[in-house]
């Protein structure tokens, strides 16, 4: 069972009461910790960021979080590794609440039309100790397109509370045209290209 994350518990007195936090993060950025095995992703310490140009002039990012999705890990032929993560779109958040509602209006992601994204991956292509190529799709608007995400191990360890389960987790970058997704509203006042950055966490299940 899941606990609080560790900020919460340096907030509520009584929960940090009765358990001991560890010295040192427990996670080590070596990737010969991590074991092979069904791992499900730990939604609230991953995200998906996006960001575009606003008019020529600044960069604008925003993100979704919550995620569900799976991982299925195998260390000694990493190729037969398999992950998926789907979003809830009416979870996009940036630091302007209005901007929020017309983010998930019709002009662009249309939640209530498309209420979720999904990246599932088809090939896993190592290309370092602690890096790889995830080629895969991407389900976003209605609309299924192949992407391909340039990914590294950040880290991997024991968990501190309940079971102590393995966790590990992972940063990926890719970029996308909104247009192909048939999301081109404003362009070119908002740019067409899209750099996305997912960080995931996942917890052996």
């Amino acid at each position: 069972m899941r606990t609080a994350p560790a900020l919460l518990l340096f907030l509520a007195a009584p929960a940090a009461a009765q358990m001991t936090l560890p010295v040192e993060a427990p996670g080590k950025p070596d990737p010969k910790i991590a074991t092979s095995g069904k791992y499900k992703i730990e939604p609230t310490h991953t995200q998906a960021l996006f960001t575009v140009t606003h008019l020529g002039w600044t960069y604008y990012t925003g993100q979704f979080t919550n995620p569900t999705g799976t991982l299925t890990l195998d260390t000694k032929r990493p190729a037969n590794s398999k992950v998926s993560v789907t979003f809830a779109i009416d979870k996009v958040l940036t630091t302007v609440p209005d901007l929020d509602a017309h983010l998930k209006g019709p002009d662009f992601f249309d939640a209530a039309k498309f209420p979720t994204a999904t990246f599932t991956s088809t090939k896993v292509t190592p290309t370092g100790p602690a890096t790889a190529t995830i080629a895969g799709t991407l389900t976003l608007h209605g609309v299924t397109k192949p992407v391909t995400l340039k990914a590294r191990f950040i880290g991997a360890g024991k968990t501190f509370w309940g079971e102590k389960k393995m966790a590990i987790g992972f940063a990926a970058t890719t970029s996308i045209k909104r247009s192909a997704f048939g999301m081109g509203a404003n362009i070119p006042l908002v740019s067409d290209n899209v750099d996305l950055v997912i960080n995931a966490g996942f917890d052996a299940d």
